[in-house]
């Protein structure tokens, strides 16, 4: 099991383009990335029905379909913990970007 994502020893990071290449790293397994695709893309697509059905009970389920895609990818299939726990916000932007870079093809679906 890799333990790279340990509190020990990951550097602090002062930007998230810094961060940014620690992260991708601890992405290379790609059911690990796919899974990553799957749970953003639920998750745009409950936010888009939330808003246009004001069904605002389904909020809470938002962090559920990310994070729960996100994290049996990082348990099951990449074998580390997820930066989440270490660098949330950072995290959270880097779902995002590499979400991004994979729609657009820059990185490997």
């Amino acid at each position: 099991m890799k333990t790279s994502a340990d509190q020990t020893s990951v550097p602090r990071y002062q930007t998230f383009w810094a961060f940014y290449p620690f992260y991708l790293s601890q992405h290379q397994n790609q059911t690990c990335r796919r899974l990553h695709v799957i749970g953003s893309t639920l998750v745009l697509a409950l936010l888009a029905f939330v808003l246009t059905t004001q069904s605002w009970r389904y909020l809470f389920l938002l962090p559920v379909l990310g994070y729960g895609f996100a994290w049996v990818g990082h348990f099951f299939f990449e074998h580390n913990k997820p930066a989440t726990f270490i660098y949330p916000v950072y995290s959270l932007m880097g779902d995002w970007v590499m979400y991004w870079q994979t729609l657009t093809g820059k990185l490997r679906f």
